[in-house]
């Protein structure tokens, strides 16, 4: 078995009458299996398209992907990733658990079975009490909870996040952060992030791609050599510090070619 997520020479491209769109080109990358990946970079330069690439939501025009030795649109058959969006999308009329516990019933599971595992999933991401909240009794950080709580109903393999924290405080930024790394530490699975947020993509990962634009592309490559779990008391360490420092730089250079 192969065990990585391989993009080799991805390109995606809008035709149209007045010359076409190229939104990606010549995109490789490679994550190994239980990393924690980011995509980093400007507005505009496809890291939310080359996310759902990978998650076989957008077929390329061009280029292969590979998730651990199936083809991307396999993996997805298999229910090997789990969404959670830049916007909740919770049903507005369905309570937590019962929004939780959709994907299991649409897999197949007794209503008993889906409300099991989705009362444990909602006291793991410290929602217990909460189970018949509709989503508007629930505060930003609290629904986004409810979404990862969602995406990692079936297990998946690949926990793809788009933005999942775009809009929170900094203090509710943190203290998610710290929660998803717990329960990517727990779940044991890989995991890919969409961010603009420097000290966010130092934080979570082990490996951080940053993107230029037009076309989108990867144009570096950043290790992440620090130990887990984090803590928020290493925000203001040295090393942590020196690689923020270090990113933000290589990220400055990416807005720079905008200019060009």
């Amino acid at each position: 078995m192969i065990n990585r997520i391989e993009v080799r020479d991805v390109e995606v491209s809008y035709p149209s009458d007045s010359g076409g769109f190229t939104a990606l080109s010549g995109v490789s990358l490679t994550i190994e299996q239980g990393e924690f990946a980011t995509l980093i970079g400007p507005s505009g330069c496809g890291k939310s398209t080359l996310l759902r690439v990978i998650a076989d939501l957008l077929i390329p025009t061009h280029g292969t992907v590979t998730v651990f030795g199936e083809s991307s649109q396999q993996a997805r058959k298999a229910r090997r990733f789990g969404f959670v969006f830049q916007d909740p999308v919770l049903l507005p009329w369905r309570s937590a658990l019962s929004n939780v516990c959709l994907p299991l019933r649409v897999a197949g599971q007794s209503k008993a079975q889906a409300r099991k595992r989705a009362s444990e999933l909602l006291n793991l991401v410290g929602l217990k009490g909460f189970e018949q909240n509709l989503p508007a009794t629930l505060s930003g950080g609290m629904a986004r909870r409810v979404a990862i709580a969602r995406a990692l109903t079936l297990n998946p393999s690949v926990l793809m996040l788009d933005e999942p924290f775009n809009g929170l405080d900094e203090i509710r930024r943190q203290n998610l952060n710290e929660e998803l790394q717990r329960l990517w530490m727990e779940f044991q699975s890989t995991a890919v992030l969409v961010t603009h947020n420097v000290s966010e993509a130092v934080f979570l990962s082990d490996r951080v791609y940053v993107m230029g634009k037009d076309p989108g592309r990867i144009i570096a490559e950043v290790h992440v050599n620090l130990p887990r779990p984090r803590t928020s008391d290493m925000l203001h360490e040295p090393a942590f510090l020196e690689i923020v420092k270090n990113l933000s730089v290589t990220l400055l250079s990416a807005y720079a070619l905008e200019d060009l």
